[in-house]
């Protein structure tokens, strides 16, 4: 009986480290995430999250490691690309920890940008967009109708025309989703999506994520300290400490892994409960 291999993932991380001078962030990391799964990495502060991050997005190149996506048939190293080709040609699209919308644009302006490079291909960089012609007309047209969609998907519709930084905090949270969303990525990458928002809020954002997940058929990668969204949507956790990878599995797994419980409880190495939980480690 012949075997199928299964589909490379659609995010492999092989031995990713990243040194700052002699301090080490990140230290022999090496994990996958797969197409149309929730994978979550977490860990207490301090952990090397969002550095893996940076070097997935362009914002750091590793020390050492090699960073594949792979999907449509084709395979990008992102250890070796720009920050603008990974977002363009990988299809790999971020949030940030802070919010990082264009204030004074309106809601929907935030949405047509993030469609830059579209419109700008359609308009033959600048020609047609100035002449009018149908093919940027066209173009623009269908930009609008996935921002208006998106803006549906995140309750926004009715605020189309406000500031984006006269948003509520967690009506910005969801914008910058949407924005991410309107770059059509195949890899979404979401740091501390919840952080500030309260119960109501992070229950919707589990269920726009789940729909991202389901309707689009997207990987999503995720950091996040609300460990009540973490093990709600999550299809797969990485767990870093120090810098270093100490589980990964599904969420049941890894929530019963000594590793783990001696990280979030600060659990001394003779097990014996004494120690302090690490700031900002959050709860199971």
């Amino acid at each position: 009986m012949t075997t199928i291999p299964d589909h490379p993932p659609l995010l492999a991380v092989e031995h990713l480290s990243m040194r700052f001078g002699g301090l080490v962030a990140v230290n022999d990391v090496s994990f996958s995430a797969r197409d149309r799964e929730i994978t979550a990495i977490i860990g207490p502060n301090g952990a090397g999250k969002t550095t893996v991050f940076n070097c997935l997005t362009g914002f750091y190149t590793p020390s050492v490691g090699r960073l594949t996506v792979t999907h449509s048939g084709g395979h990008w190293l992102l250890e070796r690309m720009e920050a603008h080709r990974i977002a363009r040609s990988a299809r790999v699209a971020r949030t940030f920890q802070n919010v990082r919308l264009f204030g004074g644009m309106s809601v929907l302006e935030n949405l047509i940008v993030a469609q830059h490079t579209k419109l700008m291909r359609a308009s033959g960089f600048t020609l047609a967009g100035l002449l009018g012609l149908p093919v940027y007309r066209r173009a623009e047209r269908a930009a609008v109708d996935l921002a208006r969609y998106w803006l549906d998907r995140v309750g926004l519709v009715d605020l189309a025309d406000w500031q984006a930084g006269n948003l509520p905090y967690g009506a910005q949270r969801r914008l910058e989703i949407a924005r991410a969303m309107c770059s059509e990525p195949r890899l979404l990458c979401l740091d501390e999506p919840a952080a500030g928002l309260n119960p109501r809020e992070s229950a919707e954002l589990s269920q726009l994520l789940t729909f991202i997940r389901d309707r689009h058929r997207i990987g999503v990668l995720l950091i996040e300290h609300d460990m009540s969204v973490v093990m709600t949507i999550s299809d797969h956790l990485v767990v870093l400490d120090y810098g270093r990878k100490i589980s990964e599995g599904p969420p049941a797994l890894v929530r019963r892994d000594p590793a783990v419980i001696r990280a979030y409880l600060g659990e001394d190495e003779d097990g014996d409960g004494d120690g302090n939980r690490r700031e900002g480690s959050g709860g199971w």
